[in-house]
């Protein structure tokens, strides 16, 4: 048995707590979610693997996205291969034309078993609009700087240029 926590990135406190049998698939998982926050589980979602500070990884998405073969899916993923140690972390993310965000974290573990998920902690409400979603960097780099660089920021003076030979 999991317990999960699945905090919404919303200004509020929204959070849910569920009791999950870590055999289950993040394809489940993802719809349990989703429900547990009122949401019919219907639109497009993902995955994604996370560090200690929430910095996305790995994308792990709803349907298989390799043209040939068996891409990483939620289907082919189990939360127990995912979620290994107390404390491992994932952002979910529900839904890309309204980019409801979640954080998700593994808070504990048994060995009892579990057959259904349950929510056990429910707190606030799920807001009716999702919060616009501000991308920005935390640093700035001038990395790609030379690949922008003006062309023409050489010519000093325009008026030397034989224009006629060509």
């Amino acid at each position: 048995m999991y317990k999960v926590r699945a905090i919404l990135d919303v200004e509020e406190d929204v959070i849910r707590t569920l009791v999950i049998n870590e055999n289950i698939s993040l394809e489940k998982l993802h719809f349990d979610i989703a429900s547990a926050f009122g949401f019919d589980g219907k639109e497009i979602a993902s995955f994604y693997r996370s560090d200690e500070e929430w910095n996305q990884g790995e994308e792990i998405p709803l349907f298989n996205m390799m043209e040939i073969g068996q891409g990483l899916s939620m289907a082919n993923c189990t939360v127990k291969d995912t979620l290994i140690k107390q404390e491992d972390k994932l952002i979910y993310v529900y839904d890309f034309l309204h980019m409801w965000t979640f954080y998700i974290e593994l808070i504990e573990f048994s060995e009892d078993l579990t057959s259904e998920t349950k929510v056990i902690l429910s707190v606030g409400e799920t807001p009716e609009e999702a919060p616009i979603k501000v991308f920005e960097s935390n640093t700035i780099s001038n990395e790609f700087e030379d690949d922008f660089k003006d062309p023409f920021d050489d010519f000093e003076n325009f008026d030397n240029l034989d224009l006629d030979s060509f």
